[in-house]
């Protein structure tokens, strides 16, 4: 079995990861500048080599001191990585390597992306609490449950004034009947103020 040759100067981790348009940048200033500036910084520096869909510099503590360049081609990354491996930027030696998998935007763009699977999300537990809510009976439904000390519940009859007749219980009265006696209002308030009016002279 013949074993590959490293190329020169490359440790044995890194050139076992084959190239791709996503470089990963390795010892990052992590507490001295802003999240954005960051970014910002990085395109600018990164931009110089080609065009650049991404930059990803998280704050995380599992990512703080790191971050992932997307290039839009394999060329103008490995240009980038070869150019900039050990610059030194913002005080400190850049370590550049080609990223391990394919960066989200690359996915979407060649159609091979596929959205975190629904098991990998977090599973909620329902409390007996939650459950006993939930499985409670609907309001109005006769229940067996005996009370616990509470009066009892109003019946869910109709109950009618004893004023109400049968003929205009539930009739709502005509909109031409309420016109009018706003008319007759109106023009009762304005024969009062003409005879205010006329007193006065």
């Amino acid at each position: 079995m013949a074993t590959r040759a490293l190329p020169h100067g490359l440790p044995a981790k890194v050139a076992s990861v084959p190239p791709n348009q996503t470089l990963y940048v390795t010892n990052l200033p992590s507490n001295k500048i802003q999240k954005e500036d960051l970014r910002t910084a990085l395109y600018m520096l990164f931009s110089t080599y080609g065009a650049v869909l991404d930059v990803v510099a998280l704050k995380t503590s599992k990512m703080r001191g790191q971050a992932h360049i997307v290039f839009k081609d394999i060329q103008t990354a490995t240009q980038a990585m070869r150019s900039l491996n050990g610059f030194e930027f913002l005080g400190r030696e850049l370590k550049i390597s080609y990223a391990k998998s394919k960066s989200n935007i690359i996915a979407k763009l060649d159609g091979t992306f596929k959205p975190p699977a629904a098991s990998t999300a977090a599973q909620v537990e329902v409390t007996d609490l939650q459950q006993s809510i939930f499985n409670a009976p609907l309001p109005g439904a006769s229940t067996n449950v005996p009370s616990r000390g509470l009066p009892p519940k109003p019946s869910a009859s109709d109950h009618a004034m004893p004023d109400a007749s049968a003929e205009t219980r539930g009739t709502k009265r005509p909109r031409e009947e309420e016109e009018k006696k706003q008319e007759e209002e109106s023009d009762s308030d304005a024969e009062m103020e003409l005879e205010d009016d006329s007193d006065d002279e």
